[in-house]
């Protein structure tokens, strides 16, 4: 197939990496003229993902039309915040017959809306194409360094979705299909939000006991936000709910859980993204998160204490403490 991804992060790189090994014809768009430079002229991306080797059939542009030409995929991995309006570059552009594909995670702040529904608002019903969000448990490097990875690809579009299951699907990537769109992009993006939690825990220097507890009460609270959004149980436990929230949560490579981590050890935020190359979704999704927990009247205590520490100045110690004085209750609410 012809394969565009939009966005050489590190999961864009890692999808472009394993759908050219798997045989498609991929061209990857990036506005960083130093990232094209170095796909189309080392066959690596410097930048991101620096180390791994991009088949040299991978072509990489600046010019958005150009990547999207033809293509029958249209994979989006761009940071949630830029979405919008790349969708707004794309919107003309869109091939006939193509699916969109998200392996973004995150919740469009200003509207507090999901990805599907960015590009539902933004595309019109004469360029409307099929939608499947990917999601799971997958550090991009992992991935590319042949570790066996599983992930979900979620959509109401059965066809679409099995489509996309089956080209991406190769050696160590196993991609499962499900019907819950809502909670498959509902886990992947408050799982980040969660990550900071853990990765505060740790920073504070607490122990595997206060990781559990934050994992599985992080999980209730997931599961409560998706529930109400009309998502399914299944998928709350499955690979784009407790798996990828798993990951995030403990994994070394989870900028989230730096972001906590650096956090807990008494760092300002302004510090800690300073210095860093990739954005951490869970920063802006906590704020998402938060607005739109309060529109639905749903408690989230984990995502109101992360809310605290990154815009309200909260110490994350303090923030430990209030949810462990929280009124008693049954584990089941």
């Amino acid at each position: 197939m012809r394969i565009a991804v939009i966005g050489a992060g590190n999961w864009g790189t890692g999808l472009a990496i394993i759908a050219a090994r798997a045989g498609h014809d991929v061209s990857v768009w990036s506005r960083n003229s130093a990232v094209v430079a170095s796909i189309n002229g080392t066959h690596t991306n410097s930048a991101y993902l620096n180390g791994a080797s991009i088949p040299e059939t991978v072509r990489a542009t600046e010019n958005i039309g150009d990547a999207l030409k033809r293509a029958e995929l249209v994979i989006l991995a761009a940071p949630s915040h830029a979405t919008r309006a790349i969708l707004q570059c794309m919107r003309t552009l869109l091939p006939p017959d193509s699916i969109i594909v998200s392996a973004t995670k995150g919740i469009e702040i200003e509207s507090g809306k999901r990805i599907s529904q960015v590009v539902a608002d933004v595309m019109s019903e004469a360029v409307a194409a099929p939608f499947v969000c990917l999601s799971g448990p997958s550090f991009a490097s992992e991935v590319v360094a042949h570790h066996p990875t599983a992930i979900v690809a979620a959509s109401e579009n059965s066809a679409a979705a099995r489509v996309v299951q089956s080209e991406l699907s190769f050696e160590n990537l196993r991609v499962y299909t499900n019907d819950d769109l809502v909670g498959t992009e509902l886990g992947g993006s408050i799982k980040n939000v969660m990550a900071i939690a853990a990765g505060m825990v740790a920073g504070l220097g607490f122990g595997s006991n206060s990781g559990a507890a934050l994992i599985t009460r992080g999980l209730a609270e997931m599961t409560r936000l998706a529930l109400h959004e009309g998502a399914k149980l299944e998928t709350m436990m499955g690979l784009a709910g407790l798996g990828d929230l798993v990951l995030t949560c403990t994994g070394s490579l989870s900028r989230n859980r730096f972001v906590g981590e650096e956090l807990g050890k008494g760092r300002t935020l302004k510090e800690i993204t300073a210095g860093m190359h990739e954005v951490a979704e869970g920063i802006n999704t906590t704020r998402a998160v938060k607005e739109l927990a309060g529109r639905l009247f749903v408690e989230m205590p984990i995502t109101s204490e992360v809310y605290a520490v990154l815009y309200e100045g909260k110490p994350a110690r303090d923030a430990a403490s209030e949810l462990m004085r929280r009124p008693l209750r049954v584990e089941a609410n």
